[in-house]
């Protein structure tokens, strides 16, 4: 197999580079609408480098918990201001929505980013009381569901985990050591041990794994592995693919977001 080929989405999916910039647009949009509203509170500070920042949207009244959303794109590219738009589904229900940045390799590896996100985790529970539930997608999912394994959270923002939806998940790093990719990843075997959710044991926290159905072979089976060997929830979103099956995060009445919050 082609790894190269196998992990490449954009290649097979219609008009795949009009994304990126629409995703930019209504995450704008986004921020600029909550920010007159009075409920964004925007670049909020995890850590010390210019990225450990975090955007935190706030509901109507107070607020249910706190809901995460951690983006994807291979640990190398994007931050938290491509996917602001992402946050409403949760915040209309309720819910204080916090999006991190991260940094990214190969300036850092790969479990540098972990505990990155769980200080922004951690930062972000200081300001929201109530359960915790967490989402990622991709390179996000991966990351999120490493913050199930045991010590990687603290005992007190970990007893507070609600629920971690894992969507299009980078469970097992493994195949990755053999792509282009890594040539700014990094991965070796030490920390494709260590950094696979799917090598893991089962956490005692809910965990669901959302996949389309029109993505790529490699994602169907990383998802399909990950819920095999955590024994969690697995969905199969028909006629979405990797780029469009995050959108559901923005509906408030969406399945997806339904499942996210046990409603």
């Amino acid at each position: 197999m082609d790894l190269d080929d196998a992990y490449a989405n954009a290649p097979y999916i219609p008009d795949a580079a009009a994304f990126p910039p629409r995703w930019a647009s209504a995450a704008e949009a986004y921020r600029m609408r909550m920010s007159v509203s009075g409920k964004a509170r925007l670049g909020v500070m995890y850590g010390h480098g210019t990225r450990q920042a975090m955007d935190l949207f706030l509901p109507d009244g107070p607020p249910a918990g706190l809901a995460v959303f951690v983006h994807g794109g291979y640990w190398l590219k994007f931050d938290r201001s491509d996917w602001s738009h992402l946050a409403e589904g949760a915040r209309a229900r309720g819910w204080a929505v916090a999006l991190p940045s991260y940094d990214l390799c190969p300036r850092v590896r790969i479990g540098d980013i972990t505990r990155q996100v769980a200080q922004a985790i951690s930062v972000a529970a200081q300001e929201v009381p109530g359960p915790i539930r967490l989402a990622g997608h991709s390179a996000g999912g991966h990351l999120v569901a490493r913050m199930t394994a045991p010590g990687v959270l603290g005992d007190s923002v970990a007893q507070r985990l609600a629920h971690v939806m894992a969507i299009s998940p980078v469970a097992d790093l493994r195949p990755l050591r053999e792509t282009a990719m890594n040539r700014d990843l990094k991965i070796d075997g030490a920390e494709a041990q260590a950094e696979s959710p799917v090598l893991a044991p089962r956490p005692a926290v809910p965990v669901s794994v959302w996949v389309g159905a029109e993505e790529r072979p490699v994602f169907l089976e990383q998802a399909a592995a990950l819920a095999n060997a955590w024994q969690a929830g697995h969905v199969i979103d028909p006629g979405r693919h990797h780029f469009d099956v995050i959108d559901a995060l923005a509906d408030p009445d969406s399945a997806m977001l339904r499942r996210w919050l046990d409603l």
